[in-house]
């Protein structure tokens, strides 16, 4: 029974990695196309998701703990390779097929997020770019005998040598 309520909590995670991953694909085209304000929408979704995601995750861990201790093994950190060991031979099969999802998905998902990084880090690049040349550069200060000053006036020094 402790082993089907994981299995559901399970897959649950997979569907919200799923539907992340789902928003990570959607976010690469608003930066590609520069649509600033849906990638404050998708943000704001990948939050969601990400705490709904983190609220799973502890759900999980807890019944894997539990279902350790029904099994009498040691719940240190309940992962799912030890849950899988101590499952009865009619769910290890699920158990192992929704690690092996959630560990592909995952996987995808950070290649995904990965893309998106590089994406907005060349755009920032590309942004300050474009800045630096609109804006005007100052003038080069060159130490030179003053005799070189061609045609331009002299400045007084703010140090007075004679002193």
């Amino acid at each position: 029974m402790q082993a089907q309520s994981l299995i559901t909590t399970l897959e649950k995670l997979h569907k919200l990695h799923r539907s992340l991953y789902d928003l990570s694909l959607e976010k690469t085209d608003s930066i590609k196309k520069g649509n600033t304000e849906a990638l404050n929408d998708f943000i704001k979704k990948e939050q969601n998701h990400i705490s709904a995601i983190n609220t799973l995750e502890n759900q999980r861990q807890k019944l894997a703990a539990d279902f350790l201790l029904q099994r009498g093994a040691s719940a240190g950190t309940p992962n799912l390779s030890e849950v899988i060991r101590h499952a009865d031979d009619g769910d290890k099969p699920e158990l192992e097929r929704l690690k092996a999802e959630l560990l592909a998905l995952t996987v995808k998902l950070r290649e995904q997020n990965e893309l998106n990084q590089k994406l907005v880090y060349q755009s920032l690049q590309f942004v300050n770019m474009n800045l630096s040349m609109l804006q005007p550069q100052p003038e080069q200060t060159n130490y030179s005998r003053p005799t070189e000053n061609k045609g331009q006036p002299s400045q007084k020094s703010m140090f007075d040598s004679k002193a």
